[in-house]
Protein backbone atom coordinates (compact mmCIF):
# COMPACT_ATOMS: atom_id res chain seq x y z
CA UNK A 1 0.00 0.00 0.00
CA UNK A 2 1.10 3.54 -0.52
CA UNK A 3 1.97 5.72 2.21
CA UNK A 4 2.17 9.38 2.56
CA UNK A 5 4.51 12.17 4.37
CA UNK A 6 2.47 15.04 4.71
CA UNK A 7 3.60 18.28 6.70
CA UNK A 8 1.92 21.40 7.49
CA UNK A 9 4.32 24.21 7.60
CA UNK A 10 3.93 27.73 9.92
CA UNK A 11 5.79 30.72 9.91
CA UNK A 12 7.97 29.89 7.16
CA UNK A 13 10.62 32.77 7.09
CA UNK A 14 13.07 33.30 3.69
CA UNK A 15 16.48 32.13 4.51
CA UNK A 16 19.50 30.47 2.59
CA UNK A 17 19.53 27.39 5.18
CA UNK A 18 15.58 26.41 3.80
CA UNK A 19 16.54 27.21 0.04
CA UNK A 20 19.21 24.61 0.80
CA UNK A 21 16.94 21.57 1.97
CA UNK A 22 14.74 22.27 -1.02
CA UNK A 23 17.71 22.28 -3.35
CA UNK A 24 18.65 18.91 -1.51
CA UNK A 25 15.30 17.00 -0.43
CA UNK A 26 14.25 15.31 -3.48
CA UNK A 27 17.79 13.36 -4.01
CA UNK A 28 17.26 12.37 0.07
CA UNK A 29 13.87 10.25 -1.14
CA UNK A 30 14.41 9.34 -4.72
CA UNK A 31 16.41 6.11 -3.63
CA UNK A 32 13.59 5.07 -1.77
CA UNK A 33 10.62 5.62 -4.49
CA UNK A 34 9.22 9.20 -2.93
CA UNK A 35 7.96 11.83 -4.97
CA UNK A 36 6.67 15.26 -4.16
CA UNK A 37 2.66 15.24 -4.74
CA UNK A 38 2.53 18.78 -2.99
CA UNK A 39 4.89 21.19 -2.74
CA UNK A 40 3.84 24.36 -1.21
CA UNK A 41 0.72 24.89 -3.08
CA UNK A 42 -1.91 27.18 -2.54
CA UNK A 43 -4.71 25.65 -0.02
CA UNK A 44 -8.54 26.08 0.20
CA UNK A 45 -9.88 25.48 3.77
CA UNK A 46 -13.16 23.91 3.55
CA UNK A 47 -13.65 23.19 7.22
CA UNK A 48 -11.84 24.45 10.22
CA UNK A 49 -8.58 25.71 9.84
CA UNK A 50 -5.15 24.97 8.18
CA UNK A 51 -2.93 27.74 8.62
CA UNK A 52 0.57 27.33 6.97
CA UNK A 53 1.69 25.56 3.54
CA UNK A 54 0.88 21.65 2.86
CA UNK A 55 4.08 19.19 1.66
CA UNK A 56 3.25 15.89 0.56
CA UNK A 57 5.44 13.19 -0.18
CA UNK A 58 4.33 9.70 -1.26
CA UNK A 59 6.19 6.25 -1.41
CA UNK A 60 5.51 2.91 -2.39
CA UNK A 61 5.08 1.85 0.79
CA UNK A 62 4.85 2.60 5.19
CA UNK A 63 8.86 0.71 5.19
CA UNK A 64 10.22 3.08 2.24
CA UNK A 65 8.64 6.09 4.19
CA UNK A 66 10.05 5.07 7.25
CA UNK A 67 13.49 4.46 5.76
CA UNK A 68 13.71 7.32 4.18
CA UNK A 69 12.85 9.76 7.13
CA UNK A 70 15.45 7.83 9.12
CA UNK A 71 18.13 7.79 7.04
CA UNK A 72 21.68 9.79 7.02
CA UNK A 73 20.73 11.87 3.81
CA UNK A 74 17.25 13.00 5.24
CA UNK A 75 18.69 13.69 8.85
CA UNK A 76 21.85 15.53 7.76
CA UNK A 77 19.11 17.90 6.19
CA UNK A 78 16.67 18.37 8.41
CA UNK A 79 18.08 20.56 10.81
CA UNK A 80 18.21 22.88 7.93
CA UNK A 81 14.08 23.41 7.85
CA UNK A 82 13.54 22.61 11.31
CA UNK A 83 15.16 25.55 12.73
CA UNK A 84 13.11 28.19 10.55
CA UNK A 85 9.86 25.99 10.00
CA UNK A 86 7.52 25.17 12.87
CA UNK A 87 4.72 22.39 11.52
CA UNK A 88 3.69 19.01 12.18
CA UNK A 89 4.56 16.84 10.33
CA UNK A 90 2.92 12.55 10.12
CA UNK A 91 3.71 9.51 8.18
CA UNK A 92 0.77 7.61 7.23
CA UNK A 93 -0.39 4.59 5.44
CA UNK A 94 -2.87 4.79 1.99
CA UNK A 95 -5.68 2.57 1.53
CA UNK A 96 -4.94 -0.37 -0.91
CA UNK A 97 -5.95 -0.86 -4.39
CA UNK A 98 -9.70 -0.96 -4.82
CA UNK A 99 -10.77 0.00 -1.03
CA UNK A 100 -14.48 0.20 -0.96
CA UNK A 101 -15.59 2.44 2.25
CA UNK A 102 -19.01 0.69 2.25
CA UNK A 103 -16.81 -2.48 4.19
CA UNK A 104 -15.43 -0.53 6.84
CA UNK A 105 -18.83 1.29 7.15
CA UNK A 106 -20.44 -2.19 7.51
CA UNK A 107 -17.70 -3.49 10.22
CA UNK A 108 -18.49 0.12 11.77
CA UNK A 109 -22.26 -1.15 12.46
CA UNK A 110 -21.40 -4.68 13.51
CA UNK A 111 -19.93 -3.13 16.49
CA UNK A 112 -22.66 -0.51 17.36
CA UNK A 113 -25.19 -1.98 19.91
CA UNK A 114 -28.26 -3.40 18.54
CA UNK A 115 -31.49 -1.21 18.67
CA UNK A 116 -34.13 -2.32 20.83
Amino acid sequence: MPAYVIANLRNAEPHPEIAEYVERIGDTFEPYGGRFLVHVTEHEVKEGSWAGNVVMIGFPGVEEARAWWDSPAYQEIAPLRSRHIKGDIILIEGVPEGYDPRRTAQAMRATLPSRP
